[in-house]
Parts: C-alpha cells; sequence; structure tokens
C-alpha cells in the first residue's frame, strides 16, 4: 500500500485515504499514523497532495474515500474536539496586518480560549520580542513568518499542522523553528510537516504521496 507509515500507538490515524481535485484523483490508499512525540514529513513532487493531505487532516477537504481517526475514534465525530487539540499553519499567514505583532498572538489566543505562553515568551522563541509592539503591516514576511510560527507557543495543541513553515525563513530562523518543534515533541506532542528541506534537530518518519498510476485499473474512482 502507497506511503504506509505505522507504530504501535497511534494518536492520528489516516486509512485508505483518497483526494479529487475536479475530476482527477489525486492520491488514493494513502495511510499513515503518528504517535505522541513524533514528526510525520510529507513529501512528494510540486502537485502530489502534500497540501491537500494537510488541508484534510486539519478539516478543511473531506476525503473522498477513507477515515482520519484522532484517539482511536472517527475525526468526523468530533469535529470540535479535534480542532481544540490541533492547529493548522498553512500557506497564509493569516494575520491581522493593524495589530501588532503581541497583539495577533493575544487575539489567536483569546480566540482558542486557553493560552500557555505570554506573547512576548512566544516572540523570543522566534527571535523577534523587540518585533512584539510593531504592527505587522510594517513587517518583512520573514518577521511575518515568525510571527505567524510563534502562534504555535501561545496556545496549547497536541498536533501541529505545518504546511511549508520554512518559507520566507533565514537559516536563524528555521533553527529556532527546529528547537521549537523538538521542544514540542519532547513533551509528547506531534507534528506533521510537509515541506522541501529538512527541519534542523531530531529527524522524524517520512510519507511520500505518489500519484496513483492512471493505467491501473483501481486508479479511477468508481461513479
Amino acid at each position: 500500500m502507497q506511503g504506509q507509515v505505522s507504530t504501535a500507538a497511534a494518536v492520528l490515524e489516516g486509512r485508505d485515504l483518497a483526494a479529487l481535485r475536479g475530476e482527477r484523483l489525486i492520491f488514493a490508499n494513502l495511510d499513515f499514523t503518528v504517535s505522541a512525540g513524533e514528526l510525520l514529513k510529507l513529501v512528494g513532487r510540486n502537485g502530489a497532495g502534500k497540501s491537500t493531505l494537510m488541508r484534510m487532516i486539519a478539516g478543511l477537504v473531506t476525503p473522498f474515500a477513507g477515515q482520519i481517526s484522532w484517539h482511536g475514534s472517527p475525526v468526523r465525530d468530533d469535529p470540535d474536539g479535534f480542532c481544540a487539540d490541533m492547529i493548522y499553519a498553512g500557506h497564509q499567514d493569516g494575520l491581522k496586518t493593524a495589530l501588532s505583532a503581541a497583539e495577533n498572538l493575544d487575539l489567536f489566543a483569546r480566540l482558542r480560549g486557553i493560552r500557555s505562553q505570554p506573547a512576548d515568551q512566544a516572540l523570543a522563541a522566534f527571535g523577534i520580542a523587540d518585533l512584539a509592539d510593531l504592527p505587522v503591516r510594517y513587517m518583512s514576511a520573514g518577521q511575518r513568518r515568525r510571527v505567524s510560527l510563534a502562534r504555535l507557543l501561545v496556545a496549547p495543541a497536541s498536533l501541529w499542522l505545518l504546511d511549508e513553515p520554512l518559507t520566507a525563513l533565514d537559516t536563524s530562523a528555521i533553527e529556532q523553528l527546529g528547537s521549537v518543534v523538538d521542544a514540542h515533541r519532547d513533551g509528547g506532542g506531534m507534528v506533521i510537516a510537509a515541506t522541501h528541506a529538512d527541519l534542523p534537530g531530531s529527524p522524524g518518519k517520512v510519507l511520500e504521496i505518489v500519484p496513483p498510476d492512471p493505467f491501473e485499473d483501481d486508479a479511477e474512482p468508481s461513479a
């Protein structure tokens, strides 16, 4: 079965997943598991479906086939409970440009209804504590990305979904993200990352997403 990753005590599990883009089957028969403390890196050529799978796990895309489970129960049975345990960091920074870095983090924590770190500590972890009061609209792309990633630290979540998290980051910021990810895993947290480059720090496991062979009988979805 393509792209299968297996561990004994899975917390997050995907089974027989398939996704469509228009009328085209992007991937099929895809399995994965993630356990406490694990990093799963998604790899594959451009257009293979890495971002689609990330959005599927986050609940933004409905699987064409298959099921995603969280602690042994289908996510669809309790999507709100799953969302409370998960943070999705997508391609877009999702920041309010009129607000400062600290105000953006405070807003995120209030929306989640729980806080794990003050904004200044979260920003310091990414080397931008001195930008706490600067409105985001005056920041560079790399600084905005750091503010966006700092949201991982202001509200607790077991599962981090990071879609191309290294975009616009310099070497220093990449090293800081690696340290943040390692600390999260050391505490039993889980990370799924779609990235063309390796995250520094402890290695994880890899799930390669391979498009289905169009000449296979079972590659096309049934009517």
